[in-house]
């Protein structure tokens, strides 16, 4: 069976998501197929820098995300070693929250028309067919598509047909859990991390009942087979954790097993993407597809949803000037070199800033983990308030409105 759809976009995750929401606020339908037989909610909150929010305020979902997030006023950083501040970052004049993943793929879903998501949809070939692309499914079908989105993260069939290679494992691992405090969590409206000892502990209240925290290491051998098991891996964070202070210690031993997760870090090399075909004819990638990133700078999600803003836009701007009174053939062709045209300004507008946040967050992680005596030194004495301001100027962007001209 063959089904013919105008554009069609791998995965529902935040970026596939998002771009389909911007595509729908500019008048455009899309289709979202995921693998999956519900939306995924992995990794249970992300930060949200000022960046994500112009970008939700674009498609219109961002109040509705406000009233049930606390907006953060600031960033407390202190050593494990010495449990001393290092340093403390005010987020003035920024909007700063941690968002329930759940909540806001949620909430993007249910602006989108009936339909536009088809669950049970695994992508398993993708093939050329003249001007269109073929998208084989895994239960049979064929779609026959004008355009081609891959937000099917680190493990994109959409990037592997662009010529990506696999993106490569850190040699770092997070652990993430969210726990829900029915009688309130008590903790201020501030980001908390704790850094040293070869660890990044984060603490992010939510909003006055549900605190998000995570741990960054380099686990060993043995440590590397703790996601088999909860109880064990809930044990080693707590042993991690012997010396550090009081109140993130209890917040750990209050998370229940089954919520915690444990993730192999990957991210893309830098320098692929000088030259990598982000797009290609009637085909690119956005999201994880694109610009798999370290957590070190919260930027994954954002970006993705930056992403679907400019791709969104780039899309819409290509097709409003196209000539409905030509012959079919010739209509297609002119078609086919808009799309082209639109998703190759989409790839120069994101290359760089994908460059730069990849290679930034691998820094910073390496910086905030290496447990040497020099680097520790150097980082708790200048280098914490320099790394912690890296986070307000890489949020300093604006991937513009959804108006086109």
């Amino acid at each position: 069976m063959e089904i013919v759809e105008d554009i069609v976009i791998v995965g529902a995750g935040i970026a596939g998501l998002t771009t389909s929401l911007a595509l729908h606020r500019l008048g455009i339908r899309s289709l979202v197929l995921e693998s999956s037989d519900r939306l995924r909610t992995t990794g249970f909150a992300l930060t949200t820098w000022s960046n994500a929010w112009k970008a939700l305020d674009a498609v219109g979902i961002s109040d509705s995300l406000r009233q049930q997030h606390l907006q953060l006023n600031g960033l407390v950083v202190s050593s494990t070693v010495s449990k001393q501040r290092t340093s403390e970052l005010s987020f003035e004049g920024h909007e700063v929250r941690c968002v329930e993943r759940s909540m806001l793929l949620e909430t993007i879903a249910k602006e989108l028309p009936s339909g536009t998501i088809r669950f049970l949809s695994k992508v398993v070939c993708i093939e050329e067919s003249g001007l269109f692309k073929k998208v084989h499914l895994a239960n049979g079908t064929i779609l026959k598509t004008k355009v081609l989105i891959g937000c099917d993260g680190v493990n994109s069939l959409v990037a592997k047909w662009l010529g990506f290679e696999k993106p490569v494992f850190t040699g770092s691992s997070v652990i993430r859990a969210s726990i829900d405090f029915k009688n309130g969590h008590g903790f201020d409206p501030k980001a908390r991390q704790f850094i040293g000892n070869g660890l990044r502990l984060g603490l992010l209240p939510c909003n006055e009942r549900i605190v998000h925290w995570f741990l960054t290491w380099k686990p060993s051998n043995h440590e590397e087979e703790l996601e088999e098991n909860s109880t064990k891996l809930k044990q080693f964070v707590l042993n991690k954790l012997e010396d550090s202070l009081d109140e993130i210690k209890s917040v750990v031993e209050k998370t229940p097993v089954d919520s915690l997760l444990l993730t192999p870090l990957r991210t893309r090399r830098p320098w692929e993407l000088l030259g990598a075909n982000i797009s290609k004819g009637n085909v690119c990638v956005a999201g994880d597809a694109l610009h798999p990133m370290t957590p070190y700078l919260g930027q994954g999600g954002c970006s993705a949803m930056e992403d679907g803003v400019v791709l969104a836009r780039c899309l819409a701007e290509a097709l409003q000037k196209l000539d409905g009174g030509s012959k079919v053939k010739e209509y297609e062709e002119d078609e086919y070199k808009r799309i082209d045209t639109g998703l190759k300004k989409y790839a120069k507008e994101r290359r760089w800033r994908s460059l730069d946040l990849i290679t930034t967050a691998y820094m910073v992680g390496f910086i905030q983990e290496n447990d040497g005596k020099i680097m520790s030194f150097f980082r708790e004495k200048l280098l914490s308030p320099i790394l912690a301001g890296l986070l307000l100027r890489k949020a300093d962007f604006d991937c513009g409105k959804l108006s086109i001209s």
